[in-house]
């Protein structure tokens, strides 16, 4: 589709532009890929969300998304006029019902922060760069994404930082991560790889996005999820430290909703992060430090 190609440049996760082939093709080709995109009215919208706004309302809600993003572009080319059918607001509210209201919005499940002591000491048992991959990620609250794209470049060794580039940020802006001393021992072991800190064990390529969500499977931790980790660092931060709440924000790459708050906050906090980092690395190291005190 040219709006895919013509975008996909732009887009941070290289896999947005088969998840937008798939999902227009599965649901929408088969309603309206015949018909030209000036003939494309409301009707032809609901045939392709209905069947799927109760059953799979979040594929639904990104399918009507991305029509209306299709069909957006076209009029700018002056390919159609007037409104666009795929429109929610004032549109299609009006006929379907809340995606909120058909389905129940679950925030991503997250390992109790009680138990990431105990977690972790399993990890660290285990071989193999995915193993490496998400120890790190729970070491610096990140994204998956952020650590699958981690280069030796970024990291710099004598700052005890590593650097995420803006392009690879899910808000675009740069965002620097204080390393604690597992998470910079975790950096320096790898700096000598040519592109990236944690490639596939065997291809040397990047690590799949599902490779650390399989590792969770094998050691029994299959209903949670890697993202999870954010909320229980969140969790932890909130619960059983001193830290203001926009300090764990910061680490999280969070932006600050608040414009004036905003305003005053441009600095990135770096050396208060750094004492946040330190600390919740040796909360993720505890179960270790009680284990070897209880066998002197």
């Amino acid at each position: 589709m040219a709006y895919i190609a013509e975008r996909q440049a732009g887009w941070t996760n290289p896999k947005h532009a088969g998840q937008w082939t798939s999902t227009l093709g599965t649901y929408a080709r088969p309603v309206i890929g015949h018909l030209r995109v000036d003939r494309i009215e409301t009707d032809h919208v609901l045939a392709i969300l209905r069947p799927i706004w109760v059953t799979k309302t979040e594929t639904a809600s990104r399918v009507r998304q991305r029509i209306e993003a299709v069909l957006d572009s076209v009029t700018v080319q002056k390919k159609r006029t007037g409104d666009n059918p795929a429109r929610w607001r004032g549109h299609l509210a009006v006929i379907l019902p809340k995606p909120t209201a058909v389905t129940k919005v679950e925030n991503f499940a997250a390992l109790p922060y009680a138990d990431l002591p105990a977690f972790m000491t399993a990890l660290r048992l285990r071989h193999g760069e995915a193993a490496r991959a998400l120890e790190f990620t729970i070491l610096t609250a990140a994204r998956t994404g952020m650590t699958l794209g981690a280069a030796p470049r970024e990291v710099d060794l004598d700052a005890g930082t590593w650097t995420v580039p803006r392009d690879r940020m899910k808000g675009k802006v740069e965002h620097t991560i204080p390393l604690s001393v597992p998470a910079l021992a975790l950096a320096r072991a790898r700096m000598a790889r040519a592109h990236l800190l944690f490639p596939n064990d065997i291809s040397n390529e990047p690590l799949s996005e599902n490779a650390m969500l399989a590792l969770l499977k094998r050691m029994g931790y299959g209903h949670i999820t890697v993202h999870g980790f954010r909320s229980t660092f969140k969790d932890w931060a909130s619960e059983t430290t001193e830290f203001p709440d926009d300090l764990s924000e910061a680490a999280l790459a969070h932006k600050i909703r608040d414009k004036t708050k905003a305003a005053y906050k441009r600095g990135t906090m770096i050396e208060k992060r750094r004492l946040l980092m330190d600390q919740w690395s040796c909360y993720c190291s505890s179960a270790a430090l009680v284990h070897r005190q209880g066998t002197i």
